[in-house]
């Protein structure tokens, strides 16, 4: 109570106690960050999934999603690898292609993963508008140094089975011409279960994710374990 009664009949005496008292915690915060050791640098490389809502989990959580539990797997497994997810719900082959440009020169990623052309293909974009915005992506990929891998769609089972074996058949093509690998259909085991879908019947639920992380991951587990050792040979 002596020492709050003197400070406050001492003109000025408060404002220097405070400003010294600042001018030691900055001091100290400054020795703190000095003494500090660096941040070590992520040195992984990186896998960047462009995708539409089936790889942005639509309906859930992004931590229950299949990309995110990529990376779960990745780290499980000791893999050098950093998953980056750029997939937009309603994302288009048209949409991706814009975005893809910003995405290569910001991230410089080794691995591209391009999930999309099932908005096209519900919305009845032509089949070789389609193809060609996939083979455009995949190139600017290549061109910027990443490896490639191509995921494929089908249509919900109430769309016209015509149209359903067009657009398989287009992703085969696809990565034929280009001779990239291909996820033939992520969806595999999952979209005739309806227990594993959502209400629309298009998108799957979160349950669903690891069966739909399990497809990814029988093209995608062989090419990066082939990507590290042909690193280790070089």
């Amino acid at each position: 109570m002596v020492v709050c009664s003197r400070l406050s009949v001492v003109p000025g005496l408060r404002r220097r106690v405070t400003t010294h008292g600042g001018v030691a915690l900055f001091v100290l915060a400054l020795f703190a960050l000095l003494l500090a050791p660096p941040a070590l640098a992520d040195d992984r490389q990186k896998l960047l999934v462009l995708g539409d809502s089936l790889s942005a989990a639509y309906g859930f959580d992004q931590d229950q999603g299949w990309v995110a539990l990529l990376q779960q797997r990745i780290d499980a497994k000791a893999l050098p690898w950093r998953v980056i997810n750029a997939s937009l719900s309603g994302e288009t082959t048209g949409g991706g292609l814009a975005r893809l440009p910003q995405l290569l020169e910001r991230h410089e990623p080794d691995l591209v993963l391009i999930e999309l052309g099932g908005n096209d293909g519900l919305r009845g974009y032509p089949l070789d508008q389609i193809a060609d915005n996939l083979l455009h992506m995949a190139r600017k990929s290549q061109d910027a140094g990443a490896a490639v891998i191509l995921a494929g769609i089908e249509m919900p089972p109430n769309y016209n089975p015509r149209n359903q074996t067009a657009l398989r058949d287009l992703y085969r093509n696809v990565a034929t011409e280009l001779d990239v690998p291909l996820i033939p259909f992520l969806l595999e085991d999952v979209a005739l279960d309806s227990s594993l879908m959502q209400n629309d019947g298009i998108h799957p639920t979160a349950e669903a994710q690891p069966a739909v992380l399990d497809n990814a991951w029988a093209v995608i587990g062989d090419l990066l374990k082939r990507e590290i050792e042909g690193q280790n040979r070089s």
